[in-house]
């Protein structure tokens, strides 16, 4: 079969997956809104953005140099591995360290709990192995639906049942850590590559060298999609960040979930074809008409319906998100645009130039978000994501076809 039909046929698993577990995101969503109050939601939000904020000051790029990497990963599968569980106790670590100040910044003593819980979750996810990357760099994408479907399908159950019972969005991180108890299980039982605790210096160095451009991107990228979160909540109060993180959830479900789900299989073919210019061109066009095409109607529907969409899915108590919820949709489009040339920049091994957009991108949105969200509340903040966005796509766009025109 050839890259086109893998590629098609991987849209199809991907898809597949991005539809089950989203769905069941939604389901969850539609439940969790009717038991948690908007103030719990911003009190799981603090605590998940502490979290993901230690995870990308210690993003080391792993996946990515195993996927760029040509021919076997097994001899780099123990460096990936010990890399992934040190830095599973950095962040474990800093979390702990940090939670009665992290509180105490975002003026939610309430959360001080949770943030020592959740520090759990990435201690358990450093031991996953890293062979997983195999699904997406031998495009066994089929593999791949099975195996994430079913960590994913777990979470969702256990954390709606533990949210039920306890009355508390302390229900939600219990079962990310049951999730990531799985997950490790789980890649041991079905993949036969493993890794093993032996350090090799050499293979150590070189991981972390060719990643370090992928953590520069990834720091400026979550910057860039996670201030509006801090100004929000430090600025304004936690009702206001569960309204305006619900609204951004519901946003971006359905119209980013198309570039996710493209992007995450086009990585992988690019990177195979990146020497043969005309065929990789020829398919980077595709990906930007299928991403517009496919993401266009769900932003006229949200357009035309705000109120509906928020109430029907939602429930009334849900309607302050409705102002955030309208801006940020245009915020989704704008991703799913710029998504295929950062994937090609990727592909193409180029993440400098994806560190300097995503460096771009999070100085234009910290000039506005501040003011913007003093005069409007949480729609400013959402207008502060899409001035920054859709500022920095020309940008985006020259860089990658700047590499076609290349002699």
């Amino acid at each position: 079969m050839g890259y086109f039909g893998q590629t098609i046929k991987g849209i199809s698993w991907i898809g597949g997956l991005r539809g089950v577990t989203r769905g069941l995101a939604f389901v969850r969503i539609l439940i969790l809104a009717r038991l948690l109050t908007p103030s719990q939601f911003g009190l799981f939000g603090v605590a998940s953005f502490m979290l993901a904020l230690v995870e990308v000051f210690t993003e080391t790029g792993i996946n990515i140099f195993l996927v760029q990497r040509e021919g076997k990963i097994d001899n780099y599968l123990s460096s990936a591995w010990i890399i992934s569980i040190f830095r599973g106790f950095i962040i474990f670590t800093v979390i702990l360290v940090s939670a009665p100040f992290a509180s105490s910044l975002f003026n939610a003593q309430d959360a001080l709990g949770l943030l020592i819980l959740i520090a759990f979750v990435p201690l358990v996810r450093g031991f996953i192995n890293p062979a997983v990357v195999l699904y997406q760099k031998e495009l066994s994408f089929h593999k791949e639906f099975y195996f994430k479907a079913t960590v994913l399908s777990f979470e969702v159950v256990v954390s709606v049942i533990l949210a039920y019972l306890l009355r508390s969005p302390a229900g939600l991180i219990l079962g990310l850590i049951a999730s990531a108890i799985l997950e490790v299980f789980l890649s041991f039982l079905l993949i036969k590559s493993r890794p093993t605790f032996k350090f090799e210096r050499m293979r150590f160095v070189e991981v972390l060298h060719t990643g370090k451009w992928v953590t520069i991107s990834t720091i400026f990228n979550y910057l860039y999609q996670n201030v509006d979160d801090m100004v929000v909540v430090r600025f304004l109060n936690t009702t206001s960040l569960g309204f305006y993180q619900m609204a951004y959830k519901l946003a971006m479900l359905p119209i980013t979930e198309v570039a996710d789900v493209v992007g995450r299989v086009t990585f992988p073919v690019y990177a195979r074809i990146s020497g043969d210019k005309k065929r990789l061109k020829k398919a980077f066009y595709k990906t930007i008409a299928a991403n517009l095409i496919l993401s266009s109607p769900v932003v006229i529907v949200f357009i035309i319906f705000p109120n509906q969409i928020v109430l029907l899915i939602l429930g009334e108590k849900w309607l302050g998100a409705v102002p955030a919820f309208q801006v940020l949709v245009f915020f989704g489009l704008a991703r799913a645009v710029t998504s295929p040339a950062t994937v090609l920049l990727l592909a193409l091994k180029r993440q400098d130039v994806v560190a300097k957009i995503s460096l771009g991108t999070f100085l234009l949105m910290a000039l506005t978000i501040i003011p913007f969200v003093t005069i409007w509340g949480i729609f400013g903040a959402g207008l502060s994501s899409v001035l920054a966005s859709v500022i920095m796509i020309p940008f985006a766009y020259y860089f990658s076809l700047r590499y076609f025109s290349d002699k």
